[in-house]
């Protein structure tokens, strides 16, 4: 099982990290399995960052074998989404960055994509107009919809699918909207498609 990311796929995060890199394409990153929190467990701070930040997104669900897969079939490959959180080392990745190494440790550690309850897609008629949002201790603290994507679902996947086989159980990360921030020990952590809530853990 493989789990992607998309990076700088919405212009108001972009704007908020003040990133003037533009693309043409989808920036793609990767975490391991062992990133993968699910089922409610509890997120344990690491004992390697001070700044750990949520940074809430659509994830979906690859459903059949796929290699350079078109557009306009993409939609076909995934059946099931929720909603998930990309944790980022946010002062380790800016030290990295910095130096110009790779920051792969600082997206990519253990339990780094904690996962909600995936639901049918086809409770949504249309995948780019999906309002998604975060709680932390009952307070809204990040939302958006997918009409805010700069690349759609089936574009990302079209796109990955030229370097990467996808398989049945790959996850993708479709990106995070403006209004991240740090998480902090008894936090408890609440992520939302639409009005149902799908991710539900503390932070210990």
């Amino acid at each position: 099982m493989k789990i992607f990311a998309i990076g700088l796929n919405y212009a108001s995060h972009n704007e908020e990290m003040k990133s003037v890199f533009v693309s043409e394409e989808p920036v793609i990153f990767m975490k391991p399995d062992t990133a993968l929190l699910k089922n409610g467990k509890p997120f344990f701070l690491p004992d390697f960052s001070n700044e750990i930040h949520y940074e809430t997104e659509i994830v979906i669900k690859i459903s059949r074998l796929g290699k350079n897969i078109a557009e306009r079939f993409a939609h076909r490959y995934y059946q099931e989404i929720t909603v998930g959180i990309d944790f980022t080392a946010r002062d380790l990745q800016r030290r990295l960055k910095q130096q110009g190494l790779p920051w792969e440790i600082a997206k990519s550690f253990d339990n780094s994509a904690p996962v909600g309850n995936f639901i049918s897609k086809d409770k949504f008629p249309d995948m780019q107009d999906i309002d998604f949002h975060l709680d932390i201790n009952g307070k809204t603290v990040q939302k958006g919809n997918t009409a805010e994507m700069i690349f759609s679902v089936n574009k990302i996947i079209a796109y990955i699918s030229k370097f990467f086989t996808l398989k049945i159980g790959d996850l993708i990360f479709t990106g995070t909207p403006a209004g991240i921030g740090p998480v902090a020990i008894n936090d408890h952590i609440e992520g939302y498609i639409e009005d149902e809530k799908l991710l539900d853990f503390s932070i210990k």
